[in-house]
């Protein structure tokens, strides 16, 4: 199962256990179970505080159990986390073994202080970046508290358990039988949504800090840069973000960002990450403006958040990034996450065998119709205008592959379903305006990005798009505000420009600060 430099890393890894792992199997007579039994017998020889035994009596097989002797840790993986996932289960293991989480001591003392019972489930897809994220925060969460209980479920693995409960997207998360949610989300707002006064503690500390020289609204590679930039000036620098790393955290591969020859979204997003807590600058995650209040007579400006808090700055940096563009037709906010998707890595692994719809011509739209036709039985490619805009080399691929049609110069009018999943989608022919029906399972939208805005209508300038207007310094209408990144005109959504781009800003904000202090 392993590789010999896997095997030799994991080695190193688990000579930080301090404390005996049980891990204990509930297998049958597949080849899915031989091949975890063969993983997990590697894996107990790695180390002579781990013992494997397959007496597991658990009804989802293949799936094991990582235990501690003495202990009511309940920890499960049901599948083989491989892909994405081994890192969760490189991690579950040290955290099993005793090693201490990177968790700070804050968040820690909130998790061990949970009372209830907390009972999750987590479906993912070996392929998903984002689950990775929920399973790891889930599994901390039931080393570290005895009340909450964790199994994370390989979707593809468990196909009928997937369709009985209808899960079309992952991850997607139970609490004790009923949805959670789906999509990304953080150790921090998984306990913002259990723990129901953590919100307002929250905002009650973010209220009594100081004002700050820069504020940065946003996480992304431009609010990243632009926090480091101010932070190194000696400045006070704070950073409030809804999530940090932003978009990035929903890309698969990198492979033009400069220096860096291929990585993928959420490493980059925590690298970025940890590069800003190299510095004194006080990062607030999941924090979304709601308004910004301009300064005025030389006063500060005030950014309120949706938590109910509010910060003050000197200069604001707005960063706040782009998401993805919907078709915002009949159905699709009905059927989103049941059989409508943005993210074909993720949740293309659930659409195995079945028809699915790509809606987009562009190199994203091309990219997942090339992706999703090694996986699903039919793909069908559907753009608004008369040629696809994608690459031609991603065209030509596109093209070679024997299960995908295009279908140029539509569009989409409907998303058709029977209430609870799509069953197809509706289209118009723009050259006759005939309308067609395409009967289908899924329908994944790659039809660009949408500047997250809505919040600042009305205060800044913004363009015909929605995009923030800004100079050749990242300035604003607003004297002292500033912005950077896919939010704002600036060409090209690119992680290497919007990390310029968020420097110059910074740059400028400083430059702002200096000249508005100095004495007459």
């Amino acid at each position: 199962m392993l590789d010999a430099t896997l095997k030799s890393q994991l080695k190193t890894y688990l000579e930080r256990v301090t404390q005996p792992i049980e891990i204990v199997a509930s297998l049958d007579d597949g080849a899915k179970s031989r091949e975890l039994h063969d993983l997990l017998v590697e894996i107990a020889g790695l180390s002579n505080l781990i013992t494997f035994s397959a007496d597991g009596a658990d009804t989802r097989r293949p799936s094991f159990s990582l235990n501690r002797p003495g202990s009511d840790i309940s920890l499960r993986f049901a599948g083989i986390p491989m892909g994405h996932e081994f890192t969760s289960l490189v991690l579950a293991l040290l955290q099993v073994g005793g090693h201490p989480s990177k968790a700070s001591a804050e968040v820690i003392e909130q998790i061990q202080a949970l009372e209830g019972e907390f009972t999750f489930e987590t479906y993912f897809s070996l392929s998903c970046q984002n689950c990775p994220d929920v399973v790891q925060a889930l599994n901390l969460m039931a080393v570290l508290n005895p009340n909450v209980r964790h199994v994370a479920i390989d979707g593809a693995l468990f196909q009928d358990e997937v369709e009985a409960r209808k899960v079309m997207a992952v991850p997607s998360i139970y609490l004790n039988g009923e949805v959670f949610g789906q999509g990304r989300m953080g150790l921090e707002e998984i306990l913002g949504k259990i723990d129901t006064n953590a919100g307002a503690r929250q905002a009650e500390k973010i209220n009594a800090k100081d004002a700050f020289d820069v504020l940065v609204v946003g996480g992304g590679p431009a609010g990243a840069a632009a926090a480091i930039y101010a932070a190194r000036k000696g400045i006070r620098t704070g950073v409030a973000a809804e999530r940090f790393g932003g978009q990035v955290l929903d890309t698969l591969a990198i492979e033009n960002f400069i220096s860096v020859q291929e990585t993928e979204g959420p490493k980059l997003a925590t690298a970025l990450e940890e590069h800003v807590k190299q510095y004194d600058v006080d990062i607030m995650n999941l924090q979304r403006g709601e308004a910004l209040i301009p300064a005025t007579d030389g006063g500060l400006h005030e950014v309120r958040l949706a938590g109910g808090a509010s910060l003050k700055a000197k200069t604001v940096i707005l960063a706040t990034g782009a998401r993805w563009r919907e078709m915002n037709v009949p159905g699709e906010q009905q059927y989103r996450a049941r059989g409508v998707a943005y993210c074909p890595h993720c949740d293309g692994p659930l659409f195995k065998g079945k028809r699915v719809a790509v809606i987009g011509g562009g190199n994203s739209g091309v990219e997942a119709a090339i992706d999703l036709a090694g996986v699903v039985a039919q793909v069908t490619l559907i753009e608004f205008d008369s040629q696809l805009r994608a690459d031609a080399v991603l065209q030509r691929k596109l093209h070679s592959l024997p299960n995908v049609k295009v279908i140029t110069s539509a569009l989409t009018t409907e998303v058709v379903g029977e209430g609870e999943k799509v069953t197809g989608l509706r289209y118009k022919d723009r050259s006759t305006e005939a309308l067609h029906d395409l009967a289908l399972e899924g329908i994944f939208v790659q039809i660009g990005l949408l500047p997250n805005t809505d919040w600042l209508k009305g205060t800044v300038e913004l363009s015909p798009r929605g995009e923030i207007i800004v100079d050749a310094k990242g300035q604003t209408s607003i004297p002292g505000v500033f912005a950077a990144g896919d939010v704002t005109t600036v060409p090209y959504k690119q992680i290497v420009i919007a990390v310029g781009e968020g420097a110059k800003a910074s740059l400028a904000a400083f430059d702002h600060l200096i000249r508005t202090s100095a004495p007459a």
